[in-house]
Formats: structure tokens, sequence, C-alpha cells
């Protein structure tokens, strides 16, 4: 992949693997902003909602890694929602992924991350990439004919952006309506506006938007907020994209079936939620088994060969999470029968001595790992990373990398030597430290499994230190 710079920072050049005559065509859109808080994810679940409601199957894809937008996107849509990410997914993955849903649907939205052309690879380059036309969404409240400014810098930051237009959101009067619109010339489209309305504010918290499952009128909030599409253009389905296959594309065909016979059980409740659907996915292809469980609400952990604790806000639950002292039993015992843990950032929390909440409340947790926990006001970690384990197999020894990602409030005192340190992307820094602690692997970070389809069945089907796997 060829790639250049200029100030537009790092741009993807290559174009989508079109060697296979196999294509699809579906409306897209790509929704962006100038900034992060501009209102993405509300209009982005408000366009969905509105869609579904015309009976139409809609698609929401979020770019980049977050956990909690797709969420709000999954119950606006009625469908999964995967991540989109030229360096974690990849940019065949990515292909796949569109490719698939383009079979399938009668709208694909992508929701952007940060501002348009942040990150690398960023907003810009999945749409530039795959052709898809960007709508920017721009938070005009306290704005007049800068309005104009702003899409032209939007529109013509990248000249071969594909740029359908703006809508203005939160602006609530007609008159400022009109003075937005006189501002763009005529070859911007105007999309309309959307008011301001505390009745579909979404509430937020530390890592970003509270959940879905928390929100008891969820969806009465999405009916509203589809409501004010009604007066917009974007109640018009978007221009169709073409959409290619991935030609020889032998990743699934790999694992199909690798893990059956395996039972992976994953704590999946409010205190653990921050699963990619794609690892779910991944493991669902491979056959296993999988049984989900709340360490909330669950007094036993259900049988299985192997333990998947994900992220999530267990110091919002951590007096239940501790008081649950049947279900930690069951889990100490899971690890000293032989069967291994694979835990990730809040997963990992859950996994140590004692974790300290934002009151400073004390909570003994599982007492697997030695180790301590305090949450913190202040953001600890945050960044796209990848991370080597190095991996023992019969046949030769080689070093294994998989992609993920970091994003988390507290710090952890582990009192072991850290097996691993994952690298950000792209700066290489150091980041996150990876342990291995009998049976048990834990990180901060959290790992996209499809980046390296051999070393996750490696990690499900052989366990963590099961006839020193690891060396």
């Amino acid at each position: 992949m060829k790639r250049t710079t200029d100030k537009s920072e790092h741009v993807f050049q290559s174009k989508p693997c079109r060697t296979n005559s196999d294509s699809a065509t579906c409306p897209a859109l790509v929704i962006a902003a100038p900034h992060s808080g501009s209102g993405k994810t509300t209009v982005t679940a408000a366009l969905a909602r509105y869609h579904r409601n015309q009976g139409r199957k809609v698609t929401v894809f979020k770019v980049g890694p977050d956990f909690i937008d797709p969420m709000i996107l999954r119950q606006a849509s009625g469908e999964l929602v995967y991540q989109l990410d030229l360096w974690l997914v990849g940019e065949q993955g990515c292909q796949e992924l569109l490719y698939r849903a383009a079979l399938q649907s009668d709208l694909i939205l992508i929701e952007g991350v940060m501002g348009l052309f942040d990150g690398t690879p960023s907003s810009a380059d999945l749409a530039t990439y795959f052709a898809i036309p960007v709508l920017g969404v721009i938070d005009a409240k306290a704005m007049a004919q800068t309005f104009g400014a702003v899409t032209h810098g939007l529109a013509n930051f990248r000249p071969d952006l594909p740029f359908s237009g703006v809508l203005a959101n939160r602006v609530n009067s007609e008159r400022h309506e009109e003075l937005l619109a006189m501002s763009l010339p005529d070859n911007y489209c105007f999309y309309g506006r959307i008011p301001t309305d505390a009745n579909i504010s979404l509430p937020e918290r530390h890592l970003g938007l509270v959940q879905a499952q928390e929100l008891d009128n969820i969806d009465k909030q999405l009916d509203i907020a589809a409501s004010h599409i009604e007066h917009t253009a974007l109640t018009e389905l978007p221009k169709a994209v073409t959409f290619y296959d991935v030609e020889n594309n032998s990743q699934y065909a790999l694992i199909e079936g690798t893990l059956i016979g395996t039972t992976i059980i994953i704590i999946k409740d409010s205190a653990f939620s921050f699963i990619y659907a794609a690892n779910i996915a991944f493991l669902q292809q491979t056959g296993a088994n999988i049984v989900y469980c709340s360490a909330l609400n669950d007094r036993q952990l259900p049988n299985g060969d192997i333990l998947y604790i994900p992220g999530g806000y267990p110091e919002l639950y951590a007096e239940q999470l501790s008081n649950n002292t049947t279900f930690l039993h069951d889990i100490t015992a899971f690890v000293e029968s032989g069967k291994a843990i694979i835990a990730e950032c809040g997963g990992m929390l859950y996994l140590l001595d004692q974790l300290t909440d934002l009151d400073g409340q004390c909570y003994p947790m599982a007492g697997l790992v030695p180790g301590k926990a305090v949450m913190q006001e202040k953001l600890a970690a945050i960044g796209s990373q990848s991370v080597e384990l190095p991996m023992c197999t019969e046949s030769s020894k080689s070093t294994q990398v998989i992609r993920g990602h970091s994003f988390h409030y507290s710090r952890a005192n582990i009192e072991i030597a850290p097996f691993s340190q994952s690298k950000h992307h792209p700066s290489e820094r150091a980041g996150e430290y990876v342990y291995r602690y009998k049976n048990i692997l834990a990180s901060y970070m959290h790992w996209y499994f499809p980046s390296n389809p051999q070393l996750t069945l490696q990690l499900f089907k052989n366990g963590v230190d099961t006839n020193n796997t690891y060396s």
C-alpha cells in the first residue's frame, strides 16, 4: 500500500481490490463533522431509525474502535454494528464488510470518528478509499456566515474527497437556517437542520455515551430524533456506491469449524459489555459454542473450556461484583482446574485483588492476578495499538502481532512482570502491558480478533499456559 504525506497527514492512496467481478451497489453515506461533540452519533442514529421506520434495512458501521456509539446505533437500526477502520480492521476487512452489507441492505450509514480528517487513518481516508459520499454535520448553534467557510474547508481540504453536503445541527429557527443556507455557494448541498432538543440528548460519562441498555426511554428518544429527519432532505436515499468482493479471501475459510467442540464462556452484562461485534462473529465462525453469563446477576459460572472477560464499567458495579461471592468462587475454581481466562481492560480489573472507584471506595475483586487498580477523573490512556505475543508451536517459534485499542481512566499497580508491551499506532511509542499469570492472559488492551486469526485461534484453542504454549 503506497502512502504519501501532505497537509492532510497520511493519506491512503491504494484502492479496493477490484479483480473480482463480484460487486454490489447500495446507497451509502459517511456522517462526519469538524470535531467531536458535533452530534454525529445522534444524527446517524436518527437517520438509521428514520429509514428503518420506512421499512428499509439499514446497516450502520462505526469508524474507529469505539464500543459505546455502536450500542446506540444498533438500537437505532436493529442490526449489529461493526467497526470500519483501515488500520484496525484492514483494507480488505473493511472491503468485505461493506460488500456483504451492500448485498443485503437498502442503506449503509457510517459514523465517522473525531473530526473528519483526524486520526491515521481518518474518516476522510475511509470515505476516499471506498468513494463513499460524506455528509458534514456542523454544530451551527453559534454560527452564521462562518458556516459556509467551515463547509468549504471540509469539502476542499482533501481535493479527492467525495463530499455530499452539510447538515446544520442544533439550529432552532427558520431564520437561522436561512442565514446558514445563504452562506453556502451553490455547489454545496444543504440538507437542512436538526434543532436542539433535550428529548434526544444522549447522556455521557467518562468513557463516552451511556450504554443503550441503561436508557429506559432510548427507543422513544430515537423515534423523536427520527422525526426531525422528516424536515430535511435526508429523507431521500443518498447515491448508490459500488462495493467489491475480496478475491481469494481465505481468512474465514481457514478458521471455519476450527473450534468445534470448544465452549467459550463470555461474561456480558452492564459491567462487561465492550465487545467488538467482529470478535463474536469470528468466534462463531470457528464453530465454538458460545455461552453468555452475567457477573452481576448469575450466581454460578456456566460450564466451559475458556473464559473471555471483555472490558466495560466494573467500577460502576464494583460493590455488586464484589458481593457476588459464589460467582467469584466459581471463577477461582475455573482457573485452579487449569482452564484459561482472557481478560481485557475492565475484565482485567475484575481479576485483580482490589478496585477503588471514583468515590474512593475500595472493593475486593477476584484476587486471581496480584495487584490493585484505582479509578481517576483524568484519562489514563487512549489509542490504537498493536502487541507482539511470542508464541511457541510444535513446528516453529514466531512472533505474532494482534491489533486493538486502549481507552481507560484507571491506573493499575500489578505486582508481576509484564509478558509483553503494546505499541501505539502510528507513533510506535510504548503502550499497554500484557500480563500472563498462570493460565490468565490480561491487558488493558482490547484485542480485535480478526486482525490475527491464527493467533486468536491459538489463544482459544490451546489456552494461555497449557503445555508451555507461551515461551
